[in-house]
Formats: C-alpha cells, sequence, structure tokens
C-alpha cells in the first residue's frame, strides 16, 4: 500500500510539472484518477515537427536469451533479472529524417525521406541531437540504456520476438533483409509491439547509451553498463543482415561510437523524474 501511494504521488508531480514545461504536451488517457500520469508526451521540435513519445512504467523482466533460443549469439548471455525503477518516456518511432534536421539543421542522412529514420550517424551525433534537444524543450531527452531498450522492445514478452517465437510473422513488424530493398522505409508503417512502440526491430539498427560490456551475472537495477569501453551498444537489427539472427529482443551488437555507419539510427527517451532543465 505505501509503495502504491508512493507512486501515486509521484505521478501527481511529475505529469504537473511536465505540463508546465515548454516544448512538450501531453495528453492524459480518460482514468477517473488525477494520480495517472500522462500517456504520451509531444515534443515540439519547431518549424511545425513534433515528437511523440509514449510513456514505459517501471518494471521487472530477464534481460538476455536462454541457452536454448534459436539463433542465439554468447554475448546475449547470462539471462539475468533486471528491475527498471522509475518510468520514462520513450519515442514510438526511430528519430525521423525531419526530425533529425529540425534540431541540428542537417540531415546525414543516404536514403532520403522526411519520414524515413535518420542515419549514418554516430553514437557522438546521437547524444549531440539529445543534448540538443534537451535545451530546446527544457526536458532531459538521451538515449535509452540497454537495459531500457529491451525493455521496451520486449513489452512484458519473454519470446525471441515481441509477437512471438516463430520468424513467419517478423515481416508484419519490421524492415528487414528480406522485404525493405536493401533501403530504408518512412517509420511507423509497420505494426507496433504491445505498448506502442513502432519499428523496435529493423529499419535502423538503434544506438542505446551504454559502452558495450559482458552482463552482470546476477540480479541489476537500472544498469547502465561498464563505465568505460571502446564500443558502444547497437540494438535492433536493420534493413541489411539476417533478420532472425538480429532482429531480435536480445540480439546486441558493439560498434565504434564515432562510426557513421550507413544503417545505424536511434530513438529518444525522457527521463520524467527529471523535467524542467
Amino acid at each position: 500500500m505505501a509503495t502504491r501511494q508512493a507512486w501515486a504521488g509521484w505521478a501527481v508531480v511529475a505529469a504537473a510539472l511536465l505540463l508546465a514545461a515548454p516544448g512538450c504536451s501531453s495528453k492524459r488517457e480518460p482514468s477517473g484518477s488525477q494520480a495517472e500520469p500522462a500517456q504520451e508526451l509531444i515534443l515540439d521540435l519547431g518549424g511545425g515537427v513534433t515528437m511523440k513519445l509514449v510513456l514505459i512504467r517501471p518494471g521487472k523482466f530477464m534481460m538476455g536469451s536462454p541457452v536454448t533460443e534459436k539463433d542465439r549469439f554468447d554475448n546475449e548471455g547470462p539471462q539475468h533479472e533486471v528491475s527498471i525503477s522509475k518510468p520514462f518516456y520513450m519515442g514510438v518511432t526511430e528519430v525521423t529524417q525531419a526530425q533529425y534536421e529540425a534540431v541540428m539543421g542537417t540531415n546525414p542522412s543516404h536514403f532520403k525521406g522526411a519520414t524515413n529514420p535518420v542515419e549514418t550517424v554516430s553514437w557522438n551525433d546521437a547524444t549531440k541531437f539529445c543534448k540538443k534537444l534537451s535545451k530546446k524543450t527544457r526536458q532531459a531527452v538521451r538515449l535509452p540504456t540497454e537495459a531500457e531498450w529491451e525493455y521496451a522492445c520486449r513489452a512484458g514478452t519473454t519470446t525471441r520476438f515481441s509477437f512471438g517465437d516463430e520468424d513467419g510473422a517478423l515481416g508484419d513488424y519490421a524492415w528487414h533483409n528480406d522485404n525493405s530493398g536493401d533501403t530504408t522505409r518512412p517509420v511507423g508503417q509497420k505494426k507496433p509491439n504491445a505498448w506502442g512502440l513502432f519499428d523496435m526491430f529493423g529499419n535502423m539498427w538503434e544506438w542505446c547509451a551504454d559502452w558495450y560490456g559482458d552482463y552482470p551475472k546476477g540480479a541489476a537495477t537500472d544498469p547502465q553498463g561498464p563505465a568505460s569501453g571502446a564500443y558502444h551498444v547497437f540494438r535492433g537489427g536493420g534493413v541489411l543482415g539476417s533478420p532472425e539472427l538480429y532482429c531480435r529482443s536480445a540480439a546486441r551488437l558493439d560498434i565504434a561510437g564515432n562510426l557513421d555507419y550507413a544503417y545505424g539510427g536511434f530513438r529518444v527517451v525522457v527521463s520524467v523524474s527529471a523535467p524542467g532543465l
């Protein structure tokens, strides 16, 4: 009961602060309870361009894959319990070229299209975008941690994909090597996962905030990855490469943060607990 009351009190404060902050708006779903936090957040990027994010609530999940999972890589283990203790907002799609250009004033993408995901961006570029958007909207915009990314990707599931274990349905949820024509596609055209997130599989590999490293052997709460490293984490798979191998909830790669990878993009999150920067 004490935990529920604490969550309710926190939610009222957080929702009020978000509504008061410039550069953003939020919408509530009818609930009859003032304790419910806003279910989505809309950031105003300027020039008529906006970005929609949805609320991801705290919870626990098993991160990584079991040794019995088909097409598993060794770096997906050991599977371990992770607690996400704080809610956050996550972009419903990868950052588009129009959104990136509205903030950064440039579009580095090879496959041009305003609603296509921005690509050919490094981890350094993605973090610079987050810093500029944070200043513009006075919100704590950042890249997701690897744990937040997988938690949101799974959306409460424990299977290879957020829709089950079978490869056959992947084309309904992802643009990948077998259906993309080796080019990126406009975001949000495939089915979303159960939490309303599109293109978590395929289209663009997505940068995470963490340095790449081995997983812990035990349970963890809000893991941030190693303190330093040579590479950053890439998630989600893209329009090139084996979809069965890389478009899985647990699949992960390590890529140098200064590399402008041709099939690399990102999506952002907003820390609900720290509005009004």
